[in-house]
């Protein structure tokens, strides 16, 4: 009796999300927006520094992830552009309480722009193709996003500023030994955490 009715009310409460998020207004998506923003910027100042990589570990992944499957693709960029623009501008909400334009040529530049392009990715495929809101391919999506994506970018700028920066070419797997690898496991828990909330608030 105890779980039909927990049932229940899971289910009363999940339809009260469905048509919440179905009648939100333009303005209140944009403030959603600024809201995921500003969790983003919590978020990063979760922060754990390896003494080995110039690159932390951060909690700041999570709510790019949720970003894109609650505000949907165009809010859910959105929400990371102001993130990446605010800060960009000055706010010191990225990782370690910096802010300003020199973040975006900095180590961890390429993941910042990474996050703006996963948000659209998540909220891209889950609004078009009904199929991705179970769960594993949620946890598949979201692996793209993570690990192709987000490390994929950073990679990429962490090589080019280790190359001019400090004349000092790293290799592909010394790169990725440095801006991936320690992040690995830890963003596993993120996307195993973040899928699971997802297939919660997805409508099939």
């Amino acid at each position: 009796m105890q779980i039909a009715t927990l049932t229940k009310n899971f289910n009363q409460v999940k339809t009260k999300y469905f048509t919440w998020q179905k009648q939100l207004t333009f303005s209140q998506k944009l403030s959603l927006s600024l809201g995921f923003a500003m969790a983003t910027g919590l978020l990063a100042q979760v922060r754990i520094p390896l003494f080995f990589t110039p690159v932390p570990i951060t909690g700041q992944t999570f709510a790019v992830l949720m970003a894109g499957i609650i505000l949907g693709s165009r809010f859910g960029t959105l929400s990371q552009m102001l993130y990446v623009g605010i800060g960009l501008a000055g706010m010191p909400w990225f990782s370690g309480g910096t802010g300003g334009i020199a973040s975006l040529a900095g180590p961890t530049g390429g993941y910042l722009i990474g996050f703006v392009v996963a948000a659209y990715f998540i909220g891209f495929m889950t609004e078009r193709f009904k199929g991705t809101r179970n769960l594993v391919p949620l946890m598949g999506l979201m692996f793209i996003a993570n690990f192709m994506i987000i490390y994929g970018l950073g990679l990429l700028q962490l090589k080019i500023w280790f190359s001019f920066f400090f004349h000092n070419p790293k290799t592909w797997a010394a790169t990725f030994s440095m801006g991936a690898l320690p992040f690995i496991a830890g963003d596993m828990v993120k996307i195993a955490v973040a899928a699971l909330a997802a297939k919660t608030l997805l409508r099939k």
